[in-house]
């Protein structure tokens, strides 16, 4: 046995009944924590061994304690055994409750899972976002439907859980559903957060993500240029539908938010900023987190041009924005109208904020960082990779300083040659 076990058979004298019997118990011993439970058996102190831990005599009385005794001292290695062989946690009170014939509550990862989400719905408003949830319903519902597809079945104890199963689901998430990787991941990863609570709580005695990697792929993500923004200023749209839908993805140009921060803006959220002018204060629908900009002129245009817009008067609104469905699938038309080649989407606003708008006018990441709302300034340098336009400009302003700098010196050199001849 590889696990250190100590067995001590003792009599409990605090427990001795009128006629002086004292019951005999077990002590169990792992890593220095025990756990006791009685033999069942009871005997006279001065028939008791306490050296050897076991009764005196080979009368017919102490021959069945010993016997007793024996068999416990052997039930004890065999779970033991059993234990190792099955790569388990060994403790004394796992012993214990073998011996004694009580089994461990086997959780399944629908029990857990439901318990989490269940949990996660209590704290919306506080510790989360509704559609935090959302994506936690949806993760579980993906398992319960792979659980079908490849056990038929839709449930297992966390037990049956195990590296293989986690492979497995990743498989049947990029061809069953045909996810890309990266969406895949999140799926995976919220199923990784479900695992990781059993675990803790010794529910499951291996993690089966310990050998697992959550890789996502890093994409290029689409921006507009200056020029496409110019273009999309200038376009005169005899559709309102496509001009407001234009007018607010603009505005998400010049403010960085995200399509749910910016359908949730009221007139609240404009108050006067540290230097006096106007900024939007507000907290990120996605992560709750701070994100506060200063309004720059083309953003304040747009609130200013849709302040007496019906929609906005009713329900204080800042701007008349209807459904993201509808708000991507006008922007389609809107591109198309504007001939930018570019898969137009909200979101693409956010991304053309953060390098167009900002880091490409030298604005430090740290402030672009604070504005995005983002939690680490690591998610606000993946942006920073993709301005390469930004470093060309500055190496063709340093290339011309250096020739520059180049000819000035050989003329000066020329100069004073000229001098000394």
């Amino acid at each position: 046995m590889n696990t250190p076990v100590s067995q001590l058979f003792y009599l409990k004298r605090a427990k001795a009944d009128k006629m002086g019997n004292a019951p005999i118990y077990l002590r169990i011993t792992v890593d220095g924590k025990r756990a006791e439970l009685s033999t069942k058996k009871i005997i006279q102190p001065n028939n008791w061994d306490v050296e050897k831990g076991y009764a005196k005599g080979t009368k017919e009385d102490a021959r069945i304690i010993n016997q007793t005794i024996d068999g416990l001292k052997n039930k004890v290695n065999k779970i033991v055994l059993s234990l190792e062989h099955d790569e388990k946690q060994i403790t004394a009170e796992v012993i214990k409750n073998s011996l004694l014939g009580v089994t461990e509550k086997k959780y399944t990862i629908k029990e857990i899972f439901e318990y989490h989400n269940k949990m996660v719905w209590a704290k919306v408003g506080k510790d989360y976002v509704e559609k935090t949830a959302q994506r936690y319903d949806i993760t579980l519902n993906k398992v319960v439907a792979f659980l079908k597809a490849k056990h038929s079945k839709s449930d297992v104890e966390l037990s049956e859980i195990n590296f293989k199963f986690v492979t497995d689901f990743e498989f049947y998430l990029k061809t069953n559903d045909n996810l890309q990787n990266n969406t895949a991941m999140k799926y995976i990863k919220n199923f990784k957060k479900i695992i990781r609570i059993a675990f803790s709580n010794g529910w499951i005695e291996k993690d089966p993500f310990y050998n697992f990697k959550c890789k996502t792929e890093e994409k290029n993500r689409d921006f507009l240029t200056m020029e496409e923004i110019e273009l999309l200023k200038e376009k005169e749209f005899s559709i309102p539908r496509l001009a407001e839908v234009r007018d607010i993805f603009l505005f998400a140009c010049y403010t960085g938010y995200a399509y749910s921060d910016v359908e949730k803006l009221t007139t609240n959220d404009i108050s006067k900023g540290i230097d006096g002018n106007k900024w939007i204060m507000t907290n990120r629908i996605k992560t709750d987190s701070r994100s506060n900009v200063p309004l720059l002129p083309v953003a304040e245009e747009m609130i200013n041009k849709y302040a007496k817009h019906p929609e906005c008067i009713y329900s204080k609104k800042l701007l008349p924005v209807k459904s993201n469905q509808k708000v991507n699938a006008y922007l389609k038309e809107v591109a198309d109208i504007c001939k930018i080649k570019k898969h137009l989407t909200f979101h693409i606003a956010r991304h053309t904020f953060a390098t167009t708008i900002t880091l490409t006018n030298g604005v430090p990441i740290e402030t672009v960082s604070k504005m995005l709302g983002h939690n680490s300034i690591r998610t606000t340098q993946i942006y920073a990779k993709i301005v390469d336009r930004k470093v060309s400009d500055d190496m063709n302003m340093l290339r011309e300083k250096l020739q520059f700098g180049s000819k000035t010196d050989t003329k000066i050199s020329s100069d004073k040659m000229a001098k000394i001849a």
